[in-house]
Protein backbone atom coordinates (compact mmCIF):
# COMPACT_ATOMS: atom_id res chain seq x y z
CA UNK A 1 0.00 0.00 0.00
CA UNK A 2 1.02 3.65 -0.40
CA UNK A 3 1.10 6.12 2.04
CA UNK A 4 1.37 10.39 1.08
CA UNK A 5 2.70 13.00 2.95
CA UNK A 6 2.02 16.87 2.12
CA UNK A 7 4.27 18.05 4.07
CA UNK A 8 3.93 22.33 4.12
CA UNK A 9 5.95 25.04 6.24
CA UNK A 10 3.34 27.40 7.08
CA UNK A 11 3.08 30.72 4.39
CA UNK A 12 4.12 33.84 5.11
CA UNK A 13 3.79 35.68 9.05
CA UNK A 14 3.10 39.20 9.39
CA UNK A 15 6.50 40.66 11.77
CA UNK A 16 4.57 44.00 12.30
CA UNK A 17 2.03 42.69 14.58
CA UNK A 18 0.58 43.63 18.17
CA UNK A 19 0.44 39.63 18.94
CA UNK A 20 1.58 39.13 22.53
CA UNK A 21 3.75 35.84 21.29
CA UNK A 22 5.45 34.68 18.52
CA UNK A 23 2.56 31.78 18.48
CA UNK A 24 0.09 34.12 18.08
CA UNK A 25 1.60 35.77 15.05
CA UNK A 26 -1.34 35.67 12.00
CA UNK A 27 -0.26 35.65 8.51
CA UNK A 28 0.26 38.97 6.26
CA UNK A 29 -1.39 39.72 3.46
CA UNK A 30 0.82 37.72 0.74
CA UNK A 31 0.85 34.27 3.49
CA UNK A 32 -2.93 34.49 2.71
CA UNK A 33 -2.72 34.70 -0.97
CA UNK A 34 -0.25 31.91 -0.92
CA UNK A 35 -2.22 29.66 1.33
CA UNK A 36 -5.19 30.19 -0.77
CA UNK A 37 -2.88 29.40 -4.30
CA UNK A 38 -1.62 26.32 -2.41
CA UNK A 39 -4.99 24.82 -1.51
CA UNK A 40 -5.72 25.23 -5.11
CA UNK A 41 -2.46 23.59 -6.58
CA UNK A 42 -3.12 20.30 -4.19
CA UNK A 43 -6.63 19.81 -5.88
CA UNK A 44 -5.28 20.35 -9.80
CA UNK A 45 -2.61 17.35 -8.99
CA UNK A 46 -5.55 15.91 -7.05
CA UNK A 47 -3.39 15.57 -3.30
CA UNK A 48 -6.16 16.28 -1.32
CA UNK A 49 -5.13 15.41 2.50
CA UNK A 50 -7.44 13.02 4.45
CA UNK A 51 -6.12 14.41 7.49
CA UNK A 52 -4.02 17.62 8.78
CA UNK A 53 -1.91 17.35 11.62
CA UNK A 54 -1.02 20.79 12.25
CA UNK A 55 1.17 23.12 14.78
CA UNK A 56 -1.18 25.15 16.86
CA UNK A 57 0.33 28.70 15.91
CA UNK A 58 -1.97 30.99 14.62
CA UNK A 59 -0.29 30.97 11.44
CA UNK A 60 -0.21 27.21 10.71
CA UNK A 61 -3.73 27.57 11.70
CA UNK A 62 -4.02 30.31 9.41
CA UNK A 63 -2.43 28.48 6.56
CA UNK A 64 -4.20 25.51 6.80
CA UNK A 65 -7.67 27.25 7.05
CA UNK A 66 -6.88 29.12 3.76
CA UNK A 67 -6.12 25.73 1.98
CA UNK A 68 -9.98 25.16 2.06
CA UNK A 69 -9.53 21.16 2.95
CA UNK A 70 -12.56 20.03 5.21
CA UNK A 71 -10.90 17.08 6.69
CA UNK A 72 -10.22 15.92 10.45
CA UNK A 73 -7.93 18.33 11.49
CA UNK A 74 -5.89 18.17 14.69
CA UNK A 75 -3.67 20.50 16.44
CA UNK A 76 -0.65 19.48 18.05
CA UNK A 77 1.16 21.87 20.60
CA UNK A 78 4.44 19.95 20.01
CA UNK A 79 4.17 20.77 16.50
CA UNK A 80 4.75 24.28 17.15
CA UNK A 81 8.85 24.18 16.26
CA UNK A 82 9.64 20.86 16.32
CA UNK A 83 12.38 18.98 15.64
CA UNK A 84 12.28 16.68 13.35
CA UNK A 85 12.33 13.87 15.56
CA UNK A 86 8.84 14.97 17.10
CA UNK A 87 7.23 15.42 13.23
CA UNK A 88 8.30 12.48 12.79
CA UNK A 89 6.84 11.04 15.96
CA UNK A 90 3.49 12.44 14.85
CA UNK A 91 3.38 11.41 11.13
CA UNK A 92 3.77 7.37 12.60
CA UNK A 93 0.71 7.96 14.90
CA UNK A 94 -1.30 9.33 11.50
CA UNK A 95 -4.29 7.44 10.82
CA UNK A 96 -5.01 8.69 6.93
CA UNK A 97 -3.75 7.19 3.99
CA UNK A 98 -2.85 11.16 2.58
CA UNK A 99 -1.50 13.23 5.24
CA UNK A 100 -0.39 16.97 5.68
CA UNK A 101 1.83 18.27 8.27
CA UNK A 102 1.60 21.79 8.65
CA UNK A 103 4.54 23.29 11.16
CA UNK A 104 7.53 25.22 11.17
CA UNK A 105 11.74 25.59 10.27
CA UNK A 106 14.12 24.80 11.09
CA UNK A 107 12.62 21.24 12.04
CA UNK A 108 9.92 21.16 8.95
CA UNK A 109 13.35 21.43 6.37
CA UNK A 110 15.54 19.41 8.67
CA UNK A 111 12.17 15.97 8.26
CA UNK A 112 11.67 17.09 4.74
CA UNK A 113 15.91 15.83 3.96
CA UNK A 114 15.66 13.32 6.25
CA UNK A 115 12.30 11.38 5.11
CA UNK A 116 13.29 11.51 1.69
CA UNK A 117 15.28 9.33 -0.37
CA UNK A 118 16.85 11.69 -2.72
CA UNK A 119 15.63 15.62 -2.75
CA UNK A 120 13.73 16.65 -5.70
CA UNK A 121 16.20 19.18 -7.61
CA UNK A 122 14.41 22.54 -6.64
CA UNK A 123 16.66 25.34 -5.63
CA UNK A 124 14.62 26.37 -2.85
CA UNK A 125 13.85 22.86 -1.43
CA UNK A 126 17.40 23.06 0.69
CA UNK A 127 15.96 26.36 2.91
CA UNK A 128 12.56 25.51 2.63
CA UNK A 129 10.91 28.51 2.37
CA UNK A 130 7.27 29.65 4.11
CA UNK A 131 4.64 27.87 2.03
CA UNK A 132 7.13 25.37 0.48
CA UNK A 133 5.37 22.43 0.33
CA UNK A 134 6.83 18.27 -0.80
CA UNK A 135 4.03 15.71 -1.68
CA UNK A 136 6.04 12.25 -0.98
CA UNK A 137 4.55 8.84 -1.34
CA UNK A 138 5.84 5.55 1.17
CA UNK A 139 5.33 1.89 0.28
CA UNK A 140 4.43 1.05 3.74
CA UNK A 141 0.93 -0.26 4.81
CA UNK A 142 0.32 1.72 8.30
CA UNK A 143 2.59 5.20 9.24
CA UNK A 144 3.59 3.40 12.00
CA UNK A 145 5.81 1.40 9.63
CA UNK A 146 7.14 4.62 8.53
CA UNK A 147 11.52 4.92 8.56
CA UNK A 148 13.58 7.60 7.41
CA UNK A 149 14.92 8.20 3.47
CA UNK A 150 12.54 5.77 2.04
CA UNK A 151 10.25 8.69 0.72
CA UNK A 152 10.08 9.07 -3.22
CA UNK A 153 8.89 12.48 -3.50
CA UNK A 154 6.31 13.19 -6.19
CA UNK A 155 6.07 17.26 -6.64
CA UNK A 156 7.81 20.21 -4.88
CA UNK A 157 6.55 23.69 -4.84
CA UNK A 158 6.70 27.10 -3.59
CA UNK A 159 4.19 29.79 -3.23
CA UNK A 160 6.20 32.23 -5.62
CA UNK A 161 6.02 29.61 -8.84
CA UNK A 162 2.14 29.28 -8.10
CA UNK A 163 1.61 33.20 -7.97
CA UNK A 164 3.79 33.84 -10.98
CA UNK A 165 6.36 35.33 -9.08
CA UNK A 166 10.25 34.67 -9.24
CA UNK A 167 11.63 31.98 -7.23
CA UNK A 168 15.13 33.17 -6.71
CA UNK A 169 13.96 36.16 -5.11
Amino acid sequence: MTRTLILTRHAKSAWDTNSPSDHARPLNKRGRKSAVALGHWLREIDQVPEQILSSSSQRTRETQALMGFDVPTVFIERLYHASSEIIFQALREAEQNRVMIVSHNPGIAAFAHAIVASPPDHSRFDDYPTGATLVVEFDIDTWADLNWSTGKVKDFVVPRELLGEDVEA
